[in-house]
């Protein structure tokens, strides 16, 4: 049985055969459940800590607000 992998984005599981798996030239191995998912971190480098919809959303401090 396959193992399930968690988009490096918003944290959400994804199914074998399914999803993108990006390289960087250093090596690091990132996994996205959607094209929504890749264009938001790699293209568009949002932090996942501010877009609403990301389940994996950490709280902001309430120093930060």
């Amino acid at each position: 049985m396959a193992k399930k992998l968690i988009c490096s984005f918003c944290g959400k599981e994804i199914e074998p055969g399914r999803g993108i798996m990006f390289v960087k030239n250093t090596g690091e191995i990132y996994y996205f459940c959607s094209s929504k998912c890749y264009k938001y971190m790699i293209e568009l480098r949002k932090d996942k800590r501010k877009v609403k919809w990301v389940r994996k959303r950490m709280k902001i401090s309430s120093k930060e607000r």
